[in-house]
């Protein structure tokens, strides 16, 4: 692991009223193929203008509004102040696109990138369209937010949002998805953007393989950016804190085949 790259990015300090990048990252940086993820600040009267090219895109806006114009789209875009305050607007641009984001108001947009070829249309998913699924129980119950599942018309990009309560585990059973062994599991890269509620807390993330290639306890804060390059990778909310994270995945193939560590599968099965 001495070539790691590192797996946990503090946000960027801006200055008061400016807007810029607050966390990125790139295949580069990662180490992997496919996945471009970044969190921008956006205010207004410094649009956010630009193309992307071989990429295909997806927006979610994490707080504030914003109008989109997306080729010939314009959408006006976002309710909620902070993460924790409903449910999310959310963007999808093809490769090609040329876009520009004005923002009324100071606003944090989540952007990720995967090359693809350009074979579905820009699309806007409003609130409404938000799949909500409620899982796990007891103390591994969570809220996850459906953008970009695997049905969405997409190519490579798959987008949710999840919510843990306080003292709740998540991504739990350890899952993982490093491998691309169609049809019981498939390779995809993946970034957690944290968000705690109230922003003093703190979230851990275990990421290990079965081999010990990899086992690595990050402590996640509020505006973190943490990297899954493999293994497996559960959260953990810390008493009085809810746990906000954004996953952004992308691999050779668009499916959600994931394998639990056999060692803790048990828990599935408890009353």
């Amino acid at each position: 692991m001495n070539n790691a790259p590192e797996l946990r990015m503090r946000p960027q300090p801006l200055a008061a009223g400016a807007g810029g990048v607050l966390v990125e990252t790139t295949p580069a940086g990662a180490g992997w193929e496919y996945l471009s993820f970044q969190v921008r600040r956006v205010v207004p009267g410094a649009p956010w203008t630009g193309n992307t090219g071989d990429q295909e895109a997806a927006l979610v806006l994490v707080g504030g509004r914003i109008t989109l114009r997306a080729g010939d789209a314009t959408w006006a875009m976002g309710e909620r102040p902070h993460p924790f305050a409903g449910l999310p607007w959310s963007a999808y641009l093809p490769p090609r696109t040329a876009f520009t984001i004005e923002a009324a108001e100071p606003a944090d947009v989540a952007w990720a990138e995967a090359p693809a070829e350009g074979r579905y249309p820009a699309r806007l998913i409003s609130p409404q369209d938000v799949r909500i699924e409620d899982r796990g129980t007891g103390s591994t119950a969570r809220t996850v937010r459906h953008m970009l599942p695997p049905e969405f018309p997409a190519e490579r990009l798959i987008v949710v949002e999840v919510f843990t309560p306080e003292g709740h585990w998540s991504s739990y059973p350890p899952h993982k998805h490093d491998v691309e062994n169609l049809p019981h599991e498939n390779l995809l890269e993946e970034t957690y953007y944290y968000r705690i509620d109230p922003p003093q807390g703190f979230a851990l993330q275990r990421i290990y393989t079965r081999d010990g290639r990899w086992d690595v306890a990050v402590v996640a804060e509020d505006g973190d950016l943490v990297l899954v390059p493999e293994g497996y990778h559960p959260v953990s909310a810390a008493a009085g804190y809810t746990c906000y994270y954004l996953n952004a995945q992308a691999g050779p193939s668009r499916a959600w085949l994931t394998q639990d560590d056999p060692r803790h599968t048990w828990i599935k099965n408890r009353g």
